[in-house]
């Protein structure tokens, strides 16, 4: 399945974001793709919105990962300060990603910083900031999806 859309406002995110959610249950690997500013942790926080978390969703940069408790625990990462997978193995991430022991949802920004990770996945979003308005978001699915 492939997927292709644009968006023209956060209220659009937001749109996109409940009827995604209605796909996500755990054990699941979501990686999200795209530039900075593009929208990535905006779509975490419409996702944890309906995914039953009512607290504040705050991208992970400095702290790598953040767990927000809804109808299940959602793994909120941010990869960009990581340069390899093997710094990520070193910090104890690898766990997140493996789908026989993950009690949640594994929501990954800036996978490609940590090629190789992911043996898993089910579903990768890239957005892609056309212009200050405009985002194209794909959604790709498949059990064997990789980083571009």
């Amino acid at each position: 399945m492939k997927i292709q859309m644009e968006i023209y406002n956060l209220r659009q995110i937001d749109y996109f974001a409940r009827a995604f959610s209605k796909l996500i249950k755990p054990p699941m690997v979501i990686l999200l793709e795209g530039d900075l500013g593009s929208g990535k942790t905006t779509l975490v926080k419409s996702l944890g919105k309906y995914l039953g978390f009512d607290g504040e969703v705050t991208s992970p940069t400095f702290t790598l990962l953040n767990v927000y408790e809804g109808k299940f625990p959602i793994y909120h990462f941010d990869m960009y300060r990581l340069s390899s997978m093997e710094e990520a193995v070193a910090v104890g991430f690898e766990e997140y990603f493996d789908k026989s022991s993950l009690d949640g949802v594994s929501i990954v920004e800036w996978p490609e910083n940590v090629d190789g990770l992911f043996k898993e996945v089910d579903f990768v979003i890239k957005i892609e900031k056309v212009n200050d308005r405009l985002r194209k978001i794909t959604v790709t699915e498949g059990k064997d999806v990789t980083c571009n």
